[in-house]
């Protein structure tokens, strides 16, 4: 039985109740046309002129005023205190993809957990959508048109090798950890390629690539 709460075909954007980036939101809907939030990100979804096709989460960050403003249908509690608001949104999202706004910025222990979040193994590939950067994780390999000098971040949740054509510093037999050897402030030649032999490794890229992003990650592609 089907018990998702959002089950579309086209991917999704959800936002977050964390600082939104300038321009991010429009940015990511003109990709992603269905909107969904998680808890409070309904304030940010509603004072951008959005109406939620769901809201999701344990409701401790939405306010009453912000409340009384959505429609009862739109409303889907999920109790359990054992995740964050992030994660309970994307265990019920069916879509091709998922562009996250709302979920970098503000709090540090916030933007770990939506790192973590990233990489739990959800059914919908998840982009986080920053001021100035995208992050996801490398599930599969990618291209991306990056140009020369370009940063090109990748960063290690846990123990993982991975394989990388036009990076200046080639990640190729690396054996990259949290505790150990991280690839951030690697920079693009050109056109990149990346690959992750295994879970765990975050990619972080410039946001002017995020639909470049979208079409490599998305389920349908």
């Amino acid at each position: 039985m089907n018990t998702k709460i959002v089950d579309v075909s086209e991917p999704i954007t959800l936002v977050g109740g964390g600082e939104v980036a300038p321009g991010a939101l429009a940015e990511a809907l003109a990709l992603a046309p269905v909107l969904a939030a998680a808890d409070g990100g309904a304030a940010a979804a509603l004072a951008a002129g959005h109406l939620p096709r769901a809201v999701i989460g344990d409701f401790d960050s939405l306010s009453e005023e912000v409340r009384a403003q959505l429609p009862p249908e739109v409303l889907h509690p999920v109790a359990e205190q054992d995740s964050t608001d992030f994660d309970k949104a994307l265990r019920m999202i069916a879509a091709p993809a998922v562009l996250a706004v709302g979920f970098l910025g503000a709090r540090v222990d916030h933007q770990l957990a939506a790192f973590s979040t990233l990489v739990q193994g959800h059914e919908a590939p998840c982009v986080l959508v920053g001021e100035t950067e995208v992050i996801f994780h490398l599930t599969r390999a990618v291209e991306l048109p990056a140009r020369k000098g370009e940063v090109i971040s990748l960063f290690p949740m846990q123990e993982v090798q991975g394989r990388s054509d036009g990076l200046e510093w080639p990640i190729d037999g690396l054996r990259m950890s949290p505790m150990g050897r991280i690839g951030t402030s690697n920079r693009a030649t050109g056109p990149v390629r990346l690959e992750a032999e295994g879970p765990g490794l975050l990619a972080i890229v410039p946001r002017r690539l995020l639909a470049d992003v979208l079409g490599a990650v998305r389920l349908d592609r």
